[in-house]
């Protein structure tokens, strides 16, 4: 529920604000906030107040500080970036400059209505609470806050843009974008099947007669089709982003306390938002997660009862592998689908230390073999791993999970560390036997959610790291030094690495899936952290990928190769400007 801030591990609860949310906002709405915290307020309707910022899954609210009402600021969608200012605001006091945290959030703004295209216009008024006039969306006022878009109003412009289609759209689509509703366009017939043609389908828009028969025989057919492809390309992201390039807006928040964990959170609630958004765009996981999205919400009692009626399953001895498989894939997809029994999870230490106890088994298992790997150590390693990341997604507010990872001077925390760095190099029973490709892929599938969950460790390092408390020692420094003494951690670093280049080196006509996307995102992460945290491995990688980051690595190419109607692809490519700066700087 919504928490306020403090120099505690866990911020205390706001008893009044609580109160008032409960009151104000649906249940849907009022189970998904975050975090709620003080701080004096700047943008362009808001000048220097004092108010709640209010932290949901979906975006930012505000509210008085003796709230009244609550309005919607920003939701995370239309969030480009989130950064802490090092500067000391004027208009405090001088004691309160030193303690304050200015924290910046650049976003694209609404258009002026006579200025937007046709097929993103609302309805006049849409959104706003009852009473108050259109007009006031855009005005200023030092004193109060104008309601913005609601999430009602924001679902409806969503359905708009899928209902109505732009105009003057070919019924053609790139390859950029292959998947039409993946950019809320309708569906549209496509002719019949016509005979190979030498215009690839990056460049079916372009007609035949607009190159001359003379420049055909001079230009390769295969550098036509590269280069039509590439400016197609680019003047597809440049339309499908265009307007969000109109007119960017920035929220201002003057935390004044040097334990805000504000900062954190809304970097952690954007980060899940845009990783959840890019991943429901992938339609196995849009099912996997919505499958039972019509049946009536569970209480929290009906999903602790069920949890722990399969965790007393789970923890039953002498359970068989196949039985064992299966309910942690009955687990997996109920965390999937609701991060009520994620925070639950993180109440019972003991299923948690099984799945952490079960990975060690499993790879102590394989030292036993000669490090030689098996089907079924990898399919039940990646099934614990994938479930325990899951178990992280929004839970950085539930107090439990903090104190179960640092328990015992985070003893449970370390053995998941380097339980789940394994080798990357798959080996054989015999030398010169043929490596088995169903095994590689099953090592790869391991690989990908040991980021993951590598990932979500290094986020709750970040949030502990911010804190001043002797206790809170999580921290991603600390983290590193407890890898640092695992033989094959070079090696695993190094293949995350690897898959981040291959990526942008791979075909010019392949683009990164959804889930390839978030991988890529986490994987960029992983390095950034490494280079910024771990001398050992800063060196490893300046050593062994420098010039695979200064030539393939960079910005350009990954604008070319992520698809821009993904919204994780921006943050990754910022991600990957900070990486070559650290990597070619040093």
């Amino acid at each position: 529920m919504a928490r306020t801030g403090g120099g505690s591990a866990q911020s205390r609860r706001n008893a009044r604000l609580d109160s008032f949310l409960k009151r104000n906002t649906e249940r849907a709405v009022y189970e998904r906030i975050r975090a709620a915290e003080p701080c004096v307020v700047l943008s362009d309707s808001v000048n220097k107040v004092f108010m709640h910022a209010v932290l949901s899954d979906q975006c930012v609210y505000l509210t008085e500080y003796l709230p009244r009402t609550i309005t919607e600021a920003v939701s995370f969608g239309r969030v480009r970036h989130i950064e802490l200012v090092n500067d000391l605001p004027e208009f405090l006091s001088p004691k309160d400059r030193e303690r304050c945290q200015h924290i910046r959030i650049s976003y694209t703004a609404d258009k002026p209505v006579g200025k937007r295209r046709d097929w993103l216009r609302r309805q006049k008024g849409e959104g706003l609470a009852p009473g108050a006039p259109p007009s006031r969306r855009a005005s200023h006022c030092p004193t109060t806050i104008t309601p913005l878009e609601t999430l009602k109003g924001f679902a409806a412009e969503s359905q708009q843009m899928k209902d109505e289609p732009p105009p003057g759209l070919k019924p053609t689509r790139s390859a950029s974008c292959p998947n039409p509703e993946t950019l809320g366009l309708p569906r549209v017939q496509h002719p019949a099947a016509q005979p190979p043609s030498f215009y690839s389908p990056l460049t079916s828009p372009a007609s035949p007669s607009s190159l001359s028969e003379g420049s055909l025989k001079v230009i390769d057919s295969s550098q036509v089709m590269e280069r039509l492809g590439s400016v197609l390309s680019r003047l597809l992201r440049r339309d499908c982003m265009g307007d969000e390039e109109d007119r960017e807006a920035e929220l201002h928040f003057y935390v004044v306390s040097q334990t805000s964990r504000l900062y954190f959170h809304l970097q952690s609630s954007w980060n899940s938002y845009i990783i959840r958004s890019t991943l429901l765009l992938d339609p196995l996981y849009r099912r996997r997660c919505t499958a039972s999205s019509s049946a009536s919400p569970i209480s929290m009692e009906r999903t602790a009862h069920l949890l722990g009626q399969l965790s007393s399953e789970l923890l039953q001895d002498g359970i068989s592998m196949e039985s064992l498989y299966l309910l942690l894939q009955e687990l997996r997809t109920a965390a999937h689908r609701s991060v009520t029994l994620r925070r639950i999870f993180w109440r019972s230490r003991e299923v948690c230390v099984f799945l952490v106890q079960t990975l060690e088994d499993c790879f102590y298992s394989c030292q036993s073999l000669g490090g030689v790997y098996t089907a079924d150590q990898l399919l039940l390693s990646t099934l614990v791993v994938q479930t325990l990341a899951i178990m992280f997604r929004e839970t950085e507010v539930e107090a439990a999970r903090i104190s179960l990872l640092s328990a015992e001077k985070g003893a449970l925390a370390s053995r998941m560390l380097l339980a789940l760095i394994c080798d990357p190099q798959l080996r054989t029973p015999s030398r010169g036997s043929p490596v088995d490709s169903e095994l590689q892929g099953l090592l790869t599938e391991y690989l990908d959610a040991a980021c993951s969950l590598l990932f979500e460790l290094l986020l709750l390092g970040y949030e502990t790291s911010r804190c001043s408390s002797a206790d809170n020692f999580l921290t991603v420094g600390w983290i590193f030094r407890v890898l640092q003494p695992h033989p094959h951690l070079l090696s695993f670093i190094g293949y995350q690495a690897q898959q981040v280049v291959l990526v942008l080196l791979g075909p010019q006509e392949s683009y990164p899936n959804a889930v390839q996307s978030v991988v890529l995102f986490q994987r960029c992460h992983l390095l950034l952290g490494c280079l910024q945290h771990s001398n050992q491995l800063a060196l490893h990688l300046r050593s062994h990928f420098r010039e695979e980051f200064r030539y393939f690595v960079k910005p350009s190419c990954a604008e070319e190769k992520l698809l821009p109607h993904y919204p994780i692809s921006q943050p990754t490519i910022r991600l990957m400007e900070s990486i070559q700066t650290l990597l070619l700087n040093r």
